[in-house]
C-alpha cells in the first residue's frame, strides 16, 4: 500500500507539480483556440501599457510670412495594470493514499501520482474557465470577478474612451447585413489607423445569432452562392459575410452568457499585440524574479500527516491594448 511519506519524493516538488499542471491535456476554450491573445511570462506583477494621446488633425491654411501652427509633442503616459492572483486549493486525505493498491506494473509512487494528477486536472480546468472569462472581459472592455459584478479592471475607463456601438437592426426583416458589416469595417479602420488587420471575427450572443441566421438578406446571400449547403447544416456553424466571420459564442456560466444574448463583439484579427496575456510569477520563494508560468502547483503536508494540501494558481492579466478597435453590436 502507498504511504503518505511518498509526498516527500522530488516528484511532488514545486517544479514537478508545476510541470504536471502545465502539461495536463485539456479541451481548449474558444478564445484560447483562436489564438487572439499573445501570451508571455513576465518577472514582475505589473504590466505597463504606453498610451499615446496623438490624434490626426488637418493643417489650417495660413498667410505667408505669418508664424506657422505650433505642433505639440506626443502626450504619452504609462498605464500600470496589476496581474490577477487566482489561487485554489484541494486536499488529498491520508485515507485516499493509504487505501491505494498498486495495480500491475504500477508502482506505489505512480499510483499516488495518478491521484494527484486527477486533482490537478480538475483545478486546471477551473483556472482555464477563469482565463476564458477574463479574456472575454478584455474584449468587452470590462474584466469581472467570479461573482459577475466586482470589476477587476475597466479598460474603457482606464484608456478614457467610449465603446463604439452599431445597431444591426436584426428585428427588421429587410436589414442589409453587408451594409452593416461595412460600417463595422470602417469603424475598425478608424480605430486602428495605419495598422492593418487580416479579418474581423464577430462573437455573437445566443439571441443575436438566432436572429441573424434567419434574416432574409443573409439567407438570400447563401441561396445564390455555392455555400447554400451550409443552410442545411448545423445552424451553429460560423459563416462569412461582408468581410466578417460570424460565429455563435458558447461560453455560459449559470445560464448567463459570457457574451450577452442580445449582443455581439466584432474583433479585428491579425493585429500584433492587440490582445495580450501576461503571466506573473507565483508568490513562492522559489518563483521570485523568475519568468512567470501560466500555472503553478505546490503541495504541503497537513498537520499530524493527516493528508496533503495541494495549491494551484495562475497570475495573469488579459488586456486589449486598443479597446476602441473592438466594436459592440446590438440587435
Amino acid at each position: 500500500m502507498a504511504d503518505i511519506a511518498l509526498f516527500n519524493d522530488d516528484a511532488f516538488s514545486l517544479s514537478s507539480l508545476s510541470a504536471a499542471i502545465n502539461e495536463t491535456p485539456y479541451v481548449p476554450s474558444r478564445l484560447a483556440a483562436l489564438g487572439l491573445f499573445d501570451e508571455q511570462g513576465i518577472t514582475t506583477t505589473v504590466v505597463q501599457i504606453e498610451k499615446d494621446g496623438d490624434t490626426l488633425a488637418l493643417v489650417p491654411a495660413g498667410r505667408r510670412g505669418v508664424p506657422a501652427q505650433v505642433i505639440k509633442g506626443s502626450k504619452r503616459s504609462m498605464l500600470p495594470f496589476n496581474t490577477v492572483h487566482l489561487p485554489e486549493r484541494a486536499t488529498i486525505g491520508a485515507d485516499e493514499v493509504q487505501n491505494l493498491r498498486a495495480f500491475g506494473s504500477e508502482t506505489e509512487l505512480e499510483a499516488v501520482q495518478t491521484v494527484v494528477n486527477r486533482r490537478l486536472g480538475k483545478m486546471r480546468r477551473q483556472l482555464d474557465a477563469t482565463h476564458e472569462y477574463h479574456r472575454i472581459g478584455a474584449i468587452k472592455g470590462q474584466i469581472l470577478d467570479a461573482d459577475g459584478q466586482t470589476i477587476v479592471e475597466d479598460l474603457l475607463d482606464r484608456f478614457g474612451i467610449e465603446r463604439t456601438t452599431i445597431d444591426f437592426e436584426l428585428d427588421q426583416a429587410n436589414t442589409e447585413i453587408r451594409s452593416k458589416c461595412a460600417q463595422v469595417l470602417d469603424a475598425i479602420e478608424d480605430a486602428l489607423g495605419n495598422t492593418p488587420f487580416t479579418g474581423v471575427r464577430v462573437l455573437c450572443g445566443r439571441n443575436f445569432w438566432n436572429l441573424l441566421i434567419v434574416l432574409k438578406t443573409v439567407k438570400e446571400t447563401y441561396l445564390n452562392s455555392t455555400l447554400a449547403a451550409q443552410l442545411r447544416g448545423d445552424t451553429r456553424d460560423a459563416f462569412d459575410l461582408g468581410g466578417c466571420t460570424f460565429e455563435r459564442y458558447r461560453g455560459r456560466v449559470g445560464g448567463i452568457g459570457y457574451v450577452a444574448d442580445n449582443e455581439a463583439y466584432a474583433v479585428p484579427e491579425g493585429v500584433p499585440e492587440l490582445f495580450i496575456t501576461r503571466f506573473a510569477p507565483a508568490d513562492y520563494m522559489e518563483a521570485v524574479n523568475t519568468t512567470g508560468l501560466p500555472y503553478y502547483a505546490k503541495q504541503e503536508l497537513m498537520d499530524f500527516d493527516k493528508g496533503v494540501e495541494l495549491e494551484a494558481q495562475s497570475n495573469p492579466i488579459h488586456l486589449c491594448t486598443r479597446p476602441k478597435a473592438v466594436i459592440k453590436l446590438t440587435v
